[in-house]
């Protein structure tokens, strides 16, 4: 069921994202067309976040879906709103190229850069990893005394757990 949700969403987006364009371009046609591939090649990025575990920029490949999309995003999170699913599809030369925190390797120094993370949340943060082992996905980051809801959702765009 969520599947068939997440599908009408995502048809949704793609018919709203072609009538902007169509209407951005002075009533004139606008063809789309995507390489042609005999194998799996990349064929662009796409930025989902909302309710992913990891949200972010991800390689898009031919013949993938959008279970495969969340997939490589860390899944779902616990507490995911299939309405609130973002995507975006990047432009060529228009991918945000930021480097994103990781928090299962970041000394504190790099962690004090964050906002709203000064000396003691980031060691809240090193020492609660020495203690319960690495981060599964950002969310977990509720678990660190001192990170609320609010600090979370103020450095989710620049944090990242990697594999």
């Amino acid at each position: 069921m969520a599947t068939k949700r997440l599908s009408a969403i995502i048809a949704t987006i793609c018919i709203i994202a072609v009538t902007t364009a169509a209407g951005c371009n002075n009533g004139e046609e606008i063809e789309i067309s995507l390489p042609q591939t005999t194998s799996q090649q990349q064929i662009g990025q796409i930025y989902i976040g909302g309710g992913v575990n990891n949200p972010g920029y991800y390689p898009l490949k031919e013949g993938d879906g959008i279970e495969d999309l969340i997939q490589a995003a860390g899944g779902l999170s616990e507490d995911a709103d299939l309405d609130a699913i973002e995507l975006l599809i990047a432009q060529p030369g228009t991918q945000d190229e930021t480097q994103k925190i990781d928090i299962n390797r970041a000394p504190a120094w790099l962690l004090e850069a964050l906002p709203g993370i000064g000396e003691v949340k980031a060691q809240a943060i090193i020492d609660y990893r020495q203690q319960n082992g690495l981060f599964s996905n950002i969310n977990d980051l509720l678990k660190v005394e001192g990170i609320g809801q609010s600090t979370l959702d103020d450095i989710r765009d620049l944090i990242t757990v990697a594999d």
